[in-house]
């Protein structure tokens, strides 16, 4: 446990215990949209939420209910190196980060699939490249 989270999940199935149940929705769709783009990525739990890695890692699913430094509506899917990637139509957010890339989603609805799909696959070859 670290000085930002007041919980400390063993593993995935302690977090998908824990989730309310629109959030573990959405974090199911998500994780399955990821594995289906790259499949040979491999999944880990750290910061107690999943993080997905090829030969570095390439995004993660942050539900909100997960704290670190507070908590917020809906689930956050980030590109860890989003700054590399075309991202023209400001579909993915920057906040105050310098690399990483973000949406949030507070239902299956606002998923715009194709697009998430296109998303995973430049950030796989940018992966790769890296």
């Amino acid at each position: 446990m670290n000085k930002f989270q007041p919980i400390d999940f063993q593993d995935l199935d302690d977090l998908f215990a824990f989730l309310p149940e629109q959030e573990l929705k959405l974090v199911e769709v998500l994780r399955n949209l990821v594995f289906e783009c790259i499949p040979e990525v491999k999944e880990k739990l750290s910061y107690n939420v999943p993080f997905f890695r090829g030969r570095k890692t390439i995004c993660f699913i942050w539900p909100g209910s997960v704290p670190w430094g507070g908590t917020f509506k809906g689930v956050q899917f980030g590109f860890t190196k989003g700054h590399l990637m075309l991202n023209e139509d400001g579909y993915l957010e920057a906040g105050t980060r310098k690399y990483v890339r973000t949406k949030t989603f507070r239902s299956l609805q606002e998923i715009d699939f194709e697009k998430l799909r296109s998303l995973l696959y430049e950030a796989a070859i940018i992966d790769a490249k890296t």
